[in-house]
């Protein structure tokens, strides 16, 4: 409760649908030894255009748009098995469910994101490291039922229950459980493979891992207390109509149900994806990454960063 009014008040006096950023991230000398190459390879990654790769996401946009579901499995011994629910999109000539998200806000550019419909988005999504709110988490396996977590579990511990404890009071507290609010895939793979080239990943800021795979957020959506703003897509001009879920839509009966405060994005590498599938009501599937790789058409330019 004192959450929620802390929040609220701060949006009285700095409303968030009348402020715009943008967020850009940059080494330190504290990197280390390689500080010059690696700023001089972010620096890269921050200045690629923008234009060529919002056009590239439209080709994946227009795919999902036709998406009852979207069906993510994991490859190898990853254990990531989860339909993602798509909204209804209700005039297609004029809506859209993804944003297209260019170097606009946030910088480097690169991902499509949406706010699934939580009922109907069931599955597994299992990590094999990741690093959240600067905590290393191993195997971290989340599963989900109509768009919640129901069940959690890492192996950074031996004791199961210290497991489940170290998730709770990092990933979950204040609450028992938390909505899927976001899935994007993250098209910057330039980003992706620089980071590999200087081990460095487990000290990239969210801003850049985002960008770096297909990625889920827990808690809020990234339209938070801002839904009823509409949006609108620079290429095509259409609104991004998947701006609130099931969650919160409670804002217009019960505000305090409506928000968790939280919203933690968590990133699958690419190689660990055996397939992202859009898969349409009469069944029909259009592969947007299959074995790690963009294969949609007009998408596979994005392949050749992993040649470097």
């Amino acid at each position: 409760k004192y959450q929620n009014n802390f929040v609220w008040l701060q949006d009285k006096f700095l409303p968030r649908k009348e402020i715009s950023f943008t967020i850009i991230s940059f080494p330190s000398p504290e990197i280390g030894k390689n500080y010059e190459n690696i700023f001089e390879d972010i620096l890269e990654v921050n200045m690629l255009d923008t234009k060529d790769i919002e056009h590239i996401q439209q080709k994946m946009i227009d795919a999902l748009d036709l998406a009852d579901y979207v069906h993510v499995k994991g490859k190898g011994k990853n254990k990531t098995d989860i339909r993602v629910q798509m909204q209804t999109i209700m005039n297609p000539e004029k809506e859209t469910n993804f944003v297209n998200c260019g170097a606009d806000i946030n910088i480097p550019v690169g991902e499509v994101f949406t706010t699934p419909q939580l009922k109907g988005t069931n599955g597994i999504l299992h990590f094999k490291q990741t690093y959240l709110k600067g905590l290393k988490f191993n195997n971290l396996i989340l599963s989900f039922k109509d768009g919640y977590i129901v069940s959690y579990s890492c192996n950074n511990f031996k004791s199961m229950k210290d497991n489940k404890k170290y998730i709770e009071e990092n990933l979950l507290f204040p609450h028992k459980t938390l909505p899927i609010g976001e899935f994007a895939i993250g098209t910057n793979t330039l980003a992706y493979v620089i980071a590999k080239k200087h081990k460095i990943m487990n000290i990239l800021p969210v801003l850049i891992i985002e960008k770096m795979g297909p990625h889920f957020a827990i808690g809020d959506t990234c339209f938070s207390m801002s839904e009823d703003k509409p949006v609108f897509n620079r290429l095509d001009n259409k609104e991004i109509v998947a701006r609130e879920n099931e969650k919160t839509a409670l804002r217009k009966t019960n505000v305090d149900k409506a928000y968790t405060h939280h919203h933690t994005d968590i990133t699958l590498p690419y190689e660990s994806i055996k397939y992202i599938t859009a898969v349409t009501e009469n069944g029909k599937r259009t592969d947007i990454i299959r074995n790690g790789k963009f294969v949609l058409k007009g998408t596979k330019k994005l392949n050749k960063n992993f040649m470097k």
